[in-house]
This record gives structure tokens, C-alpha cells and sequence, in this order.
């Protein structure tokens, strides 16, 4: 009995050696922190470190001094009203500039705390706009508790002990944690205080330690990948990010010779004249698809045109000498092109179905980043989505449908709108446009 209990405490010892957690910050002073960036001031008032906005200044963070590769990190915030804040981790100085994975702190109406913002490069990895049961877990006024846990490949993130963010990123394995005071514009802002404290880090022993799965949604941010989950819940790659594989001409059974390009990981329809399929013309899928749920990435150049098009039927409605027919989730800089202006209400801007119905004045586009578009397709019932909000849903293959169509500019092609199926069509309209992580969930 003896032998066997010496050699269960000796387990036990082995554990707790392998989960040490470290603290980051002594609740005296500042030692082993750097402020970079900007010269908002940084503090240390009871027992925590207190961060004060500054007009004047960009985004300014402390940072730690050493670096950090897969961790647990834990600390307590509070956040006045009116400033926003975060905690960069894995992240590093270029340029003069943080880069990297930041937790957002967000007391405002949109609740985003606890979310992942990819800082000075891709925006936003994880808003919470599908997760309300992390936004109503902040706590305004009050102290609230982190927990990031940055594994290999996957981040996850809770606030006050709430699932908040399940992230796929292969961008940084290591790198600095900060702690930001963000950039004011308006003086009332000026002197908002943030705070952090019981800052600590764990580093090994981390399998004892991590959280079980949560069950929220999981976003997949590694360019052009199927992630498990994804593949178990029937989602494919529509474009494998190397090749043309799978898409053709709307005009042959070939690929454009001209007018579009693959590089690293993006597959782009070059700049020509502006006219619609006036250079490579339109890509098509070979396949043809019925019922899916659709995401593509894309990124658009100042004033550029172009659309995400489904139920094409080229053998019916030939193009005519211009772009293929079919709906279209229109993709367009509503600023600084023209059609943005033409059409009814707006429905040819960014994200409407085009020349049909608009999408909201306030959709969530994203200016200069990549911004996920999603169709969803069931039935007759159709909606497109834009960086995870749901910004217009509509009917087919019905009265009030045709009567649409009948006063848009398809009132004349064939069945519009109103086919069983029908490809997927990337359109050409003679502007630089990027594209990525196409992908297609086919449901019943």
C-alpha cells in the first residue's frame, strides 16, 4: 500500500510540475513590458495596469518583452465606455507598426468582446455575429475575465467563462502579447481608461489544462482548406487555390486563356477596360448545383465591378456577347462606381441581388480587407449573407417573383431565376478583383 501511494503522489507532483502557471505582470510596476506604437500613457494603479487614451496618438500598446508561442492566458480587464481596447497575442513589430491576433474589448452596443481581430492586416477572423451569448457576457462597469488558449494552429477565446471565438489561423506560431489602448479621434474620448490585472500564462502542462470543445461555430481562416470539422459537416473546396480544376469559359469548355490569374492562393480577374466579360470573360463551374450553401472571400479594388452569379444556364441564355446570365450577389465598390448610382434603391450595390432587390445601407463591408460572401440556397428560398450577417432573403418560382423580374433588366431571358439548378460563375467586368476560399456545403 505504501509503494502505491508513494507512486500516486509521485504522479500528482509530475502533473502539477507540467502546469505552472507564470505571471506577466508583478502588480508593482512595469518590468518586462515595452510601450510601442504610440504614446498613450501607461500606468500602474492598484495593483493593476491602468491604460489612458490620448488624442494624437495611434494605437498604442505595452508589450511584453519576451515572445510566446502555444499558451493559456488569463488576465481580468474593465474598459470605460466609448473606448476600445484589446490584448494582442502571437504578435510582432514591423514597420513601427503591432501585427497580429488581438481579443478584442468592445463595450459598445455591437458587444464584440471576446472576439479575434487580426491587427494592422486581415481584420476581423472572428466577429461575434453569431455567438449572442457571448456578447450579452460582458460586463460593463465591471471587471471581466480572459481566456485565450492558442494551440498549434487553433486559437479559442471565452469571456467571463463564455465560448466567444474558435479559430482556424496558420499565420504566426509565436510572438508578443500587448495589451492596446486605441487610437481617439474625438477629444471627449481623451483620458478613457482601460485596465488590466492577475495577468498569467501557461506554457506547458498545456494538455491538462485546455477547455473541452464548446460546440460554437469554428471559422477556418488557413487560405483555401478544408478543416475537419468542415469536411465532416459536408463542406468542399470549390477552388483548390493552385489550379483551374473545376471551372471553365461560360463560352467553352476551357479555362480563359487570358484575364485571370492564380497567385499565392488568390485567384484574381485582371484590370481591363471596365467592360463586362470584355477581357477573359466570365469562369463558370463545371458542375451544376441545386441546393448549397455558398462562402467566397473577395477583395475588392477602388471602384471596381464584378459578382458572385448562381442558377447559370448558359446552354438557355447565352450570353449574348456579354456576361452570362444569372442571379447575382453583386460585388461592387459602392463608393466610387457609377452603377452603384443606377438601378432602383440601390439594388445594385454591394451585396443586393442585382437589379433586384438592394441590400441594407448599413451592411457590414469591410474597406480594403477581404469580406466573406455567403448564398444560401434552399428550395426556392434564397439568401445572401456578407461577413456573417444575413443582409436580404427572398422567394422564387413564384407570382411575386416573376413580377420582380418582369420590371428589372432580365424581364426577356428564359426562366430567370426560376431553374432547378445551374453553375456558379465568377464574372469578369474588366476590374481587379480577388477571390479565395470558395467553398460549397450541398444540402438536401
Amino acid at each position: 500500500m505504501k509503494k502505491i501511494l508513494l507512486v500516486l503522489l509521485g504522479a500528482c507532483t509530475f502533473v502539477g510540475a507540467q502546469a505552472q502557471w507564470q505571471t506577466l505582470f508583478n502588480g508593482k510596476n512595469l518590468k518586462g513590458w515595452t510601450r510601442v506604437g504610440g504614446t498613450a500613457e501607461y500606468r500602474v494603479v492598484d495593483g493593476a495596469i491602468e491604460g489612458i487614451s490620448r488624442t494624437g496618438t495611434p494605437n498604442t500598446f505595452l508589450r511584453t518583452d519576451k515572445e510566446y508561442g502555444d499558451f493559456i492566458l488569463e488576465m481580468l480587464f474593465r474598459v470605460d465606455e466609448g473606448l476600445n481596447s484589446g490584448i494582442q497575442f502571437r504578435s510582432h513589430l514591423t514597420d513601427g507598426r503591432v501585427r497580429g491576433y488581438q481579443y478584442e474589448i468592445d463595450p459598445s452596443a455591437r458587444a464584440w468582446s471576446g472576439g479575434v481581430y487580426d491587427e494592422a492586416r486581415l481584420g476581423w477572423l472572428y466577429p461575434l455575429t453569431t455567438n449572442p451569448a457571448a456578447q450579452r457576457a460582458f460586463r460593463h462597469g465591471d471587471w471581466n475575465k480572459v481566456r485565450v488558449e492558442a494551440v498549434g494552429n487553433r486559437i479559442r477565446t471565452w469571456i467571463n467563462g463564455v465560448p466567444a471565438a474558435d479559430v482556424l489561423d496558420a499565420q504566426d506560431a509565436s510572438g508578443f502579447i500587448a495589451l492596446q489602448v486605441h487610437a481617439v479621434g474625438k477629444p471627449e474620448l481623451a483620458g478613457k481608461k482601460v485596465s488590466w490585472k492577475e495577468i498569467r500564462i501557461l506554457t506547458s502542462g498545456l494538455e491538462y489544462e485546455l477547455s473541452p470543445e464548446t460546440g460554437i461555430a469554428q471559422h477556418n481562416c488557413i487560405p483555401n482548406t478544408i478543416s475537419e470539422r468542415e469536411k465532416a459537416e459536408g463542406w468542399k473546396l470549390l477552388w483548390d487555390g493552385k489550379t483551374t480544376d473545376g471551372w471553365r469559359s461560360h463560352k467553352g469548355p476551357q479555362f480563359p486563356g487570358k484575364g485571370w490569374h492564380i497567385k499565392d492562393g488568390i485567384l484574381t480577374v485582371e484590370k481591363a477596360d471596365g467592360a463586362e466579360s470584355g477581357n477573359g470573360g466570365d469562369i463558370i463551374t463545371t458542375g451544376k448545383y441545386r441546393n448549397f450553401i455558398l462562402t467566397v472571400d473577395f477583395k475588392i479594388t477602388p471602384g471596381a465591378n464584378s459578382g458572385i452569379k448562381y442558377f447559370v444556364n448558359p446552354d438557355v441564355n447565352s450570353a449574348k456577347g456579354g456576361s452570362a446570365i444569372g442571379c447575382e450577389y453583386q460585388v461592387l465598390d459602392d463608393a466610387k462606381h457609377p452603377d452603384a448610382k443606377l438601378g432602383v434603391n440601390g439594388n445594385r450595390k454591394l451585396g443586393s441581388l442585382y437589379d433586384l432587390i438592394p441590400a441594407p445601407a448599413d451592411k457590414p463591408f469591410r474597406k480594403g480587407f477581404f469580406n466573406k460572401a455567403a448564398i444560401v440556397v434552399r428550395g426556392n428560398h434564397v439568401e445572401h449573407w456578407l461577413n456573417d450577417v444575413k443582409i436580404i432573403e427572398y422567394e422564387r418560382n413564384n407570382a411575386m417573383w416573376d413580377a420582380l423580374v418582369d420590371y428589372s433588366k432580365y424581364k426577356d431571358w428564359v426562366n430567370f431565376g426560376n431553374f432547378e439548378s445551374g453553375h456558379i460563375l465568377l464574372q469578369d467586368h474588366g476590374d481587379e478583383v480577388y477571390y479565395k476560399n470558395i467553398k460549397i456545403r450541398e444540402l438536401e
